[in-house]
């Protein structure tokens, strides 16, 4: 039974003269433990999809099925419960509070699920040192570079240990060092907490970093690549090769 299994999911915005497929009947599964990337250029419904996996949206139609509960139907209510217990979050801009330490920022969202203090002082320390961040506790975001906010950001993300890790554009405001660091981070978190983490990008070497790719244009799911036993490397190439075919650019720099 996959984790997420999508059926035919249509998300229209403008019904009738003027509206916009911005999915357009897409099918996907994911199962557990994945790593998965959703490539597509700006516009192509990337980023709809990632709403809607992340329960920030709705579809207009279509089935969304969860961990084997159908979500496509539930209420603010309901999806707010499960989001909160079931999917964390990495924003592009980090999403980080100033006034907060490195640590408060990683306690947060356990405070609004209820946790006890000690259970969260525990959780946020785990995390954080589970990133390399362990000796920046007390430092707030203005201390810090913009790969270790983004980082502490992941760490609020999995302090919890969610199934479902929902990354979008992590890359997207660091330089070429900082982006190694954190798709590294989000590889072994991958493999050593067992979460299935799903990131939108439109950058190609960010995707060489998953083990399956998932292209998207006009709202459809256009292919999908498996790196299967090859190396980063090769597989690099070959997400290459299908973003030259959808006519796009990715990034070219290993």
């Amino acid at each position: 039974m996959p984790l997420i299994d999508i059926r035919n999911v249509y998300k229209i915005y403008n019904p009738g003269e003027n509206e916009v497929h911005a999915l357009d009947g897409v099918t996907l599964k994911v199962e557990r433990e994945e790593f998965v990337a959703i490539v597509g250029q700006s516009g192509s419904g990337k980023s709809t999809l990632m709403n809607m996996i992340g329960l920030l949206d709705s579809p207009t139609s279509g089935e969304y099925y969860l961990d084997d509960e159908d979500v496509s139907k539930l209420s603010d209510d309901k999806l707010s419960e499960i989001r909160n217990k079931q999917i964390g979050f990495i924003f592009q801009g980090f999403n980080l509070i100033p006034s907060l330490t490195a640590q408060a920022n990683v306690e947060l969202p356990l405070v609004y699920r209820g946790m006890a203090a000690q259970e969260r002082h525990e959780l946020s320390i785990k995390a954080l040192e589970r990133v390399g961040l362990g000796h920046r506790l007390d430092h707030r975001p203005s201390e810090m570079s913009g790969g270790q906010q983004q980082r502490v950001a992941i760490a609020r993300a999995v302090a919890a240990r969610p199934p479902v890790i929902l990354a979008d554009e992590p890359t997207g405001a660091l330089d070429s060092k900082s982006a190694r660091l954190l798709l590294e981070s989000l590889e072994a978190l991958n493999r050593r907490l067992r979460a299935t983490v799903l990131m939108v990008t439109h950058d190609s070497f960010a995707a060489s970093y998953t083990s399956r790719v998932l292209f998207i244009r006009d709202g459809k799911i256009f292919t999908e690549l498996r790196r299967g036993d090859t190396d980063r490397r090769e597989f690099f190439d070959r997400i290459m090769e299908v973003v030259a075919m959808m006519g796009g650019e990715g990034s070219d720099a290993l």
